[in-house]
């Protein structure tokens, strides 16, 4: 019998909606509305490059415009909304979601001490007990904090000191908790200081099964339809053979389908979804007209072969490319309008003189960026110049290139 088959336009639709990209960017953007959107998203990614704006913070302005910086502060630092962790990165997620960590403290916890044993400089194991007695002494601290007088490396986590180390490992496996950043750095807390004890079941109960159930429920239900390999991938914590058999028990029990979605060059792939997946997809709007700058971390764009598959769209960033091998530029960002990736686009914000500087554009092959689409570009990089607290935008000449 032959799968159902959820052609390109719609699964693009269906994928869109799960990210909050499928309704027109507007809404309320601070306090339970900003939460009900991570939520929705199921975590934001947190990075620390700012060559316009912060990209969990260009994420949120991609979906709701009236979004700043300073509510997911406020939210953050009302301590019981958020909390920051690890999904494939660092992340701001829901407090509701805590409970569902334990299992990801249980793993950190022997992965990281296996691997720092081999990649970081001896010492860190024997500060657990000292960072642990300054925390509880002294109240939250950042790593400037500890390790006073141990040789301080080049800054990179694999050269950290040991009172550092100690400190990150403490956080990953659940012991501390971050309960705030000065500029960029974190703060830590003692997690039985900062979490609800009624979210912090003991060790003993935990239920590595009912955790994967959740995450991958979870997962599906925020990708609309997945290989048992982005179900497992998209937490970061369930394992690959875990979601392969939840998958299968899942499907046995009549509550997954499989189906074929159809990608952007017209080939066919099997995924997972629920029954009615089809019949969700159909029922959807179009998605806005409005061109809009995503992340290069934005959740949809997060896993660049899924991205490339369902809509043609090859992205991979070159932060760490040599500049002499950079394809586009230091940090692109990547342009969407409608239910289409048209373009990406080199800018950055200089705060001395007030602008947003845009280097180049290169439309996606086969977009022409005609004097309309230029006027709905021109009209986004005004709002992203004011998002980003900069007066104008200045375009370099022959800023419009040809598709690489």
């Amino acid at each position: 019998m032959a799968l159902p088959r959820l052609e390109n336009g719609l699964a693009r639709r269906l994928f869109m909606d799960r990210h909050a990209l499928l309704e027109a960017p507007s809404g309320p953007a601070k306090g339970a509305d900003l939460l009900d959107l991570i939520s929705r998203l199921g975590f934001v990614q947190l990075d620390s490059i700012n060559t316009v704006a912060r990209a969990h913070d260009v994420i949120l302005y991609a979906r709701r415009p009236s979004y700043r910086p300073k509510h997911l502060t406020s939210l953050y630092d009302q301590g019981d909304t958020l909390f920051e962790h690890w999904t494939h990165d660092a992340a701001m997620i829901p407090m509701e979601f805590y409970p569902r960590w334990h299992l990801r403290f249980q793993r950190d916890e022997a992965l990281l001490r296996k691997r720092w044993r081999n990649w970081r400089r001896d010492g860190f194991e024997q500060q657990f007990e000292t960072v642990l007695t300054h925390v509880r002494d002294h109240g939250p601290v950042s790593s400037s904090d500890v390790g006073k007088g141990e040789k301080k490396g080049s800054g990179g986590w694999w050269d950290w000191h040991p009172s550092k180390t100690a400190l990150e490992y403490l956080w990953r496996k659940g012991a501390l908790t971050v309960v705030g950043r000065t500029g960029f750095q974190k703060r830590y807390d003692l997690t039985e200081r900062v979490i609800e004890e009624v979210l912090r079941p003991p060790h003993e109960t935990l239920d590595p099964a009912a955790t994967v159930d959740w995450l991958c429920n979870a997962a599906l239900d925020r990708l609309g339809f997945a290989t048992s390999g982005e179900l497992a991938a998209f937490w970061d914590t369930a394992s690959a053979a875990e979601a392969r058999d939840w998958c299968r028990d899942a499907l046995g029990r009549g509550e997954l389908i499989e189906i074929e979605v159809e990608a952007a060059d017209g080939s066919l792939r099997k995924h997972f979804a629920r029954p009615d997946v089809v019949e969700q997809a159909a029922d959807l709007g179009t998605a806005p007209g409005r061109m809009r700058v995503l992340s290069p971390f934005d959740p949809m764009l997060r896993d660049r072969k899924r991205a490339e598959r369902l809509f043609g769209f090859h992205y991979r960033i070159e932060v760490f490319t040599p500049a002499p091998k950079r394809k586009y530029g230091y940090y692109v960002f990547p342009l969407i309008e409608g239910q289409r990736m048209v373009g990406r686009i080199d800018m950055k914000a200089d705060r001395n003189a007030d602008l947003l500087r845009v280097t180049a554009l290169w439309p996606e092959r086969g977009v022409k960026f005609s004097p309309a689409r230029i006027k709905r570009l021109e009209a986004e990089l005004e709002r992203v110049a004011r998002f980003a607290g900069l007066a104008e935008v200045d375009l370099a000449d022959e800023w419009l290139r040809e598709p690489a």
